[in-house]
């Protein structure tokens, strides 16, 4: 069996009894994207527990994270733009530094104070192991050494690839999700499984603490099966490890998230490990994501979406409604059942017997549960770029097909005539193959 690699140091709190022990969600690193994904040219907003963050970059290159809200008049910072590394709000002109200081009113006169109380919050912000992570307290409270590391993403060997997708669901039902390998076979059926392998699995909780859970489940169909691990490193991480020592295989798959709001998470998926092919190791992310990562969020987008809805409809907790199996929800229900015995502090969450802020009052009809577009490749760098460069090939592609086919009217040498039309007939099909990648960025999968 092999040893889970992630480093999370014990904390003071570890010398206080068990059941004396408050999580505070505040006391936590919340991954916010990919450091990849982070604009070079332009102030970058994220929301946590729907408060708004805006993030850019100062003098000094460093990373600078504060409250998206100018005290002036409430305008969003991030509609602003980045000069000389201080951000300017785009009503009034009112320039923020590194600390949230205003540095700038051009509206005062020369020979005025700029008042005491004209600044915003600034958080601490850093970049480890390829994501950017905000601290949600006071910065003289954070402790770097608890970011979750995991230590095989630091070997050369190993391959990563990343996505991202904002999700229109609450957090701990994404959370839920993964944490059940119980439905992938039927869920994801014909792009990550197969539902012929839906079976009874073997599951148990190793530990649970205010730190997250530690467990592991087999396949019981087929006898002498390993054990495969699946923890939670609360509040932000899930996290499948695969090891195969007969053959030196090791990898894994993160999946970290952040509570943007109530019915909106967004996700970083972060495959891993030392046996991908030369296919996968040198194929352009994007490429990845449209033939595979779409599918697979999306295989299950809706049902969840809809999970949510009908939970809150019914306005009861999840031991009213659920019938779980020890065979399938084990994990499911331990960490329903840690929402319930450390969810406290948290803003909303929805525990196995309690619940807090989610409410029939609050649930909204989320029309674009499955915007493709919008929820990824908006905030992907590299399906963003290849979208543009595809979208643009689109239009020279026609344009040119246009122009020779005019030209072709005009030739009257009949060999020219008939090489132009071909090679407008080339562009048309080159156009229409543009078409149908571009159609990717935007369209989701469906399940038939």
């Amino acid at each position: 069996m092999m040893t889970l690699q992630i480093e999370i140091p014990p904390t003071s709190k570890s010398e206080t009894p068990e059941e004396k022990l408050e999580f505070n969600w505040r006391q936590c690193w919340y991954p916010v994207c990919f450091v990849r994904d982070l604009p070079l040219d332009r102030p970058y907003s994220f929301s946590l527990y729907e408060e708004p963050f805006v993030i850019f970059k100062n003098k000094d290159e460093q990373l600078v994270c504060l409250t998206d809200r100018c005290p002036h008049r409430a305008a969003r910072l991030s509609d602003g733009q980045v000069i000389d590394g201080k951000i300017e709000c785009s009503y009034h002109g009112w320039q923020f530094g590194a600390d949230g200081q205003c540095l700038h009113i051009p509206q005062l006169p020369a020979d005025a104070k700029i008042p005491v109380n004209a600044c915003v919050s600034s958080f601490k912000i850093v970049e480890h192991q390829g994501i950017v992570w905000m601290w949600a307290d006071e910065n003289e409270t954070a402790v770097d050494d608890i970011i979750p590391t995991i230590e095989d993403l630091e070997k050369p060997e190993i391959v990563i690839i990343d996505y991202m997708r904002d999700l229109p669901y609450s957090q701990s039902y994404f959370i839920e999700n993964v944490i059940d390998p119980a439905h992938i076979p039927i869920s994801h059926d014909g792009v990550m499984g197969n539902r012929e392998d839906a079976q009874p699995l073997e599951m148990e909780v190793i530990e649970s603490s205010y730190q997250g859970i530690h467990g592991r489940y087999k396949k019981i169909r087929t006898p002498n099966q390993s054990w495969n691990l699946l923890d939670f490193i609360a509040p932000n991480l899930i996290i499948y490890q695969i090891k195969i020592e007969q053959r030196g295989w090791f990898g894994g798959i993160a999946l970290y998230s952040i509570p943007l709001g109530k019915d909106k998470c967004r996700i970083l998926l972060r495959n891993y490990g030392n046996f991908f092919d030369w296919k996968i190791k040198y194929a352009p992310r994007w490429l990845d994501h449209i033939l595979l990562r779409n599918k697979i969020l999306e295989g299950d987008l809706q049902l969840v979406v809809q999970q949510q809805a009908q939970v809150e409809r019914l306005g009861k907790n999840l031991k009213e409604i659920y019938l779980p199996l020890k065979t399938s929800d084990t994990l499911v229900l331990e960490y329903r059942k840690w929402l319930d015995k450390f969810g406290a502090s948290l803003p909303f969450y929805q525990g196995y017997s309690s619940t807090k802020n989610m409410s029939l009052d609050d649930l909204k009809q989320n029309l674009t549960s499955q915007d493709r577009f919008l929820q990824h490749t908006q905030i992907c760098s590299s399906c963003n770029q290849a979208y543009q460069v595809t979208n643009q090939l689109k239009s020279t592609f026609i344009g040119v097909a246009i122009a020779l086919a005019s030209g072709a009217i005009l030739v009257d040498d009949y060999p020219l005539k008939i090489a132009t039309v071909s090679a407008a007939l080339v562009s048309v099909g080159l156009a229409v193959i543009a078409q149908k990648i571009k159609i990717q960025f935007e369209r989701s999968y469906t399940r038939h």
